[in-house]
């Protein structure tokens, strides 16, 4: 059998740039059972509304979808269980300590195979005002149009 190599996304969480600003990122191990990695593989998961706590000095991740294996029989996971991540215990304290005081949170922005382990990249966020939002996606269309002209102007043309 040959072994996994590389990192094969398996699903994003496109909203949380839009809608929170990441301090710190972090990778973490996932805690699975059942047919989970199988469905994984087929790419059947969803990190829409899913969000990280920290009980007891263990990291949970909730609400995160990963829909059941066709295949599998009455020994189905379910769909939206708490899953235990994995990180090191200087990384929990730390990243406990700074939600805690700062009312931020964590938010998983990715989803992926590691060399055949699922890892999700956690990030700590503090959410986005409505001008931040409105500041984001004008700043991003004024980019789109500079590229656009710059483009324009290296074929040769003008634009009118």
């Amino acid at each position: 059998m040959v072994k996994e190599r590389g990192r094969k996304a398996i699903a994003t969480n496109r909203r949380a740039r839009h809608l929170y600003v990441v301090l710190d990122t972090v990778e973490a191990g996932v805690v699975l059972v059942g047919n989970e990695v199988k469905s994984l593989r087929l790419g059947r998961a969803s990190l829409t509304d899913a969000f990280a706590t920290v009980d007891d000095h263990e990291v949970w991740m909730h609400n995160l979808h990963i829909a059941e294996y066709a295949m599998g029989s009455w020994t189905n996971h379910a769909v939206r269980r708490k899953r235990k991540l994995l990180l090191h215990r200087s990384e929990i304290l730390k990243w406990e300590q700074r939600v805690n005081e700062s009312g931020l949170s964590m938010v998983p922005l990715s989803l992926y195979f590691d060399d055949g382990r699922v890892k999700v990249e956690l990030a700590l966020v503090r959410g986005k005002k409505t001008w931040d939002k409105r500041h984001d996606l004008a700043a991003r269309d004024a980019q789109r149009e500079i590229e656009r002209n710059l483009s324009q102007h290296l074929k040769g043309r003008r634009r009118a």
